[in-house]
């Protein structure tokens, strides 16, 4: 499996989602607003969409807006690859401000898994650049027909680091406790996030990938969150749902949840790296696309230190040798979020290809381990 050292883990990058009227613009206008979003570079679909607000703005050049914060503003012409590439030749040239971070702001109807493709494929902006973190915007007035309407807004929530409600002020106490407990079970590592009027601290959704760069360390636990699908691994009953009949469906308000599995298993012994990676081979060739997300701190023969996976649906992060364990605890553990693939299936096929049974994250402490620390 390829290493890469965290010493080159690139500008980290957090990809703002959130469908139509969740309330993204206001996020966004109030995370240009703060002090901590200095030297962050921001890419956006259209100014005339996103709306910036006029007092935020200092200077334009063309299709960028330099912003009182010290915020760069770029819009999106074309390809992203594109823009990345161009933004950074411009910040070694000087022509723009050395920025430490980008955010992506997409449009409403966007699918999260192209765009983290585009850091992970392209060569060129995959030296330079690394997913820091998906956060996704979900309007609590009305995030329940959202989520029943359009399967997008799922698998936003479903993909997200951290889940971003608005407008919970226009809600009852009953009916946002209702709405959580839906997007805990789609997605019960992300942390959810009450916003009214835009108004947020930077710090509770950057810095949120496995790369701390404050202290120049990995930290397992803030990224992993294995802990938080204890009790959540068996939400669904284990019969494979390959959702072929999409007319029974149709009836079913919740039709998109109950494509969405969350779950984390453990392996107690180190594994074989050729047996490993040939069984995220054939996962990611032959399901690809119902991969969502796959997190994971793995034990491997012959490796001392343990190794962390990170894929989306068919590409993985060039897999990372990080400096030490986070705790006693060295057993392997692999978290998963997808669609229209059981939890039995990627257990059987991993026993097939390893030899070992994966089980279930109650096996242990995660205040024991070092894997209970950050959000």
């Amino acid at each position: 499996m390829t290493q890469a050292s965290p010493a080159d883990a690139g500008i980290p990058v957090t990809l703002l989602t959130g469908f139509l009227g969740s309330g993204k613009t206001t996020v966004l206008n109030g995370l240009l607003r703060h002090p901590g979003m200095a030297r962050t570079a921001v890419i956006i679909n259209e100014f005339g969409e996103i709306g910036l607000d006029h007092e935020l703005v200092a200077s334009t050049r063309d299709d960028m807006v330099l912003l009182k914060s010290g915020c760069l503003c770029c819009t999106v012409k074309g390809d992203l690859i594109e823009a990345l590439r161009r933004l950074f030749l411009q910040r070694v040239r000087g022509e723009v401000p050395e920025f430490e971070r980008v955010v992506i702001e997409t449009t409403g109807l966007a699918d999260p898994a192209p765009i983290i493709h585009t850091l992970m494929a392209d060569p060129l902006v995959a030296a330079r650049y690394r997913l820091d973190g998906v956060v996704a915007t979900v309007d609590a007035a009305c995030g329940d027909d959202t989520l029943n309407s359009h399967e997008e807004a799922v698998k936003q929530a479903a993909m997200a680091d951290r889940l971003l409600l608005t407008k919970s002020d226009l809600v009852d106490a009953g009916h946002l406790a209702a709405l959580e407990a839906r997007l805990e079970r789609l997605n019960p590592a992300a942390p959810r996030i009450l916003v009214l009027q835009g108004a947020i601290d930077p710090a509770l959704i950057l810095d949120v990938g496995l790369f701390n760069p404050a202290t120049k360390s990995a930290d397992v636990g803030k990224w992993l969150k294995a802990e938080a699908y204890d009790h959540h691994d068996h939400h669904h009953d284990h019969h494979d749902h390959d959702h072929h009949d999409h007319d029974h469906h149709h009836q079913d308000p919740n039709r998109h949840d109950d494509r969405i599995r969350a779950f984390c298993f453990v392996i107690d012994k180190p594994l074989e790296p050729f047996a490993f990676e040939s069984w995220l081979n054939v996962l990611t060739s032959f399901r690809g696309p119902n991969l969502l997300r796959i997190k994971g701190i793995v034990n491997l023969v012959g490796h001392e230190r343990p190794v962390a996976i990170h894929g989306v649906q068919h590409l993985f992060h060039p897999a990372v040798e990080l400096p030490a364990w986070p705790g006693d605890d060295r057993r392997s553990r692999i978290v998963f979020i997808t669609r229209d693939l059981d939890e039995a299936v990627i257990r059987d096929t991993f026993a097939a290809f390893t030899g070992e049974a994966p089980t279930d994250v109650p096996g242990y402490d995660p205040r024991l381990t070092g894997l209970a620390s950050g959000q």
